[in-house]
């Protein structure tokens, strides 16, 4: 292949993977670290800018002058660990077993078509987890089932908002309004031994742990710019579901 024709289909394929990773949740570091592997196996170097909404990618060999700039626009993000998991594993096999490009592109094609949990698996571990918190707050077994119930409910309007394709955080207010008022029932009907609980858990499942546990890496990393991005959109995500228990707090008249 031409080596002009190689650096542009090197850097098209890198920006596909360092856009993949960024979609799945991970950190900046991840992404520059990962990209720097696969460059590496291929004999190039590289240079990015990440964003939040984009990458700019400059591919080159230090021993000459060819270099190849991108710019790839980020999908909406969907969390999925799997998947830089499996990124990262590949990144390295790339370097130790001197993958070709094309081995890299048949991996990263494998990788985007593992499937995921489905809905239905996802809807029932995510309502135990909330009936698990429900417990751990010294909520009893009537307690757990209504968090269960209403977690269950709730994600089911995150879940259909997101397929008619709603803004995020209106999203999250309505999984938020409707998980915590279907809670707020069971402490207007004086539902188990301690309502409260279910109420306070059952829009634990709508908290944006990646994107704060994110922010927090990415400012200790230096990346700045992206670090406030995702502060700032968990911070709007963190009001969204407040507001959502707000108006719930306000129908039922509860303190």
């Amino acid at each position: 292949m031409d080596s002009s024709k190689e650096l542009i289909k090197a850097t098209n394929l890198l920006l596909e993977i360092s856009s993949l990773l960024m979609v799945s949740g991970a950190n900046t570091v991840r992404v520059n670290l990962s990209i720097a592997r696969f460059a590496a196996g291929l004999n190039f170097k590289t240079s990015c800018f990440i964003s939040h909404k984009s990458i700019i990618m400059t591919l080159y060999e230090e021993d000459s002058v060819q270099s190849c700039t991108r710019v790839k626009n980020i999908p909406p993000h969907a969390i999925n660990f799997s998947i830089i998991s499996a990124i990262s594993k590949a990144s390295w096999d790339a370097v130790t077993e001197n993958w070709t490009l094309d081995q890299i592109s048949t991996e990263i094609e494998k990788i985007k078509t593992t499937k995921r949990y489905s809905k239905l698996t996802v809807l029932i571990a995510v309502s135990l987890a909330g009936a698990g918190f429900c417990n751990i707050f010294q909520g009893d077994y009537l307690n757990m089932l209504v968090a269960f119930i209403s977690t269950f409910i709730g994600l089911i309007i995150f879940q259909l908002t997101h397929k008619v394709k709603y803004n995020v955080y209106i999203r999250i207010f309505l999984g938020s309004f409707i998980a915590s008022l279907i809670a707020g029932l069971g402490i207007i009907y004086n539902i188990g031994e301690h309502p409260q609980a279910a109420l306070a858990t059952s829009i634990l499942y709508l908290v944006p742990g990646v994107a704060l546990i994110n922010s927090f890496t990415d400012f200790l990393d230096n990346n700045i710019i992206n670090g406030m991005v995702r502060f700032t959109s968990g911070v709007m995500t963190v009001l969204a579901i407040a507001l959502g228990l707000f108006v719930t707090m306000i129908i039922f008249q509860l303190h």
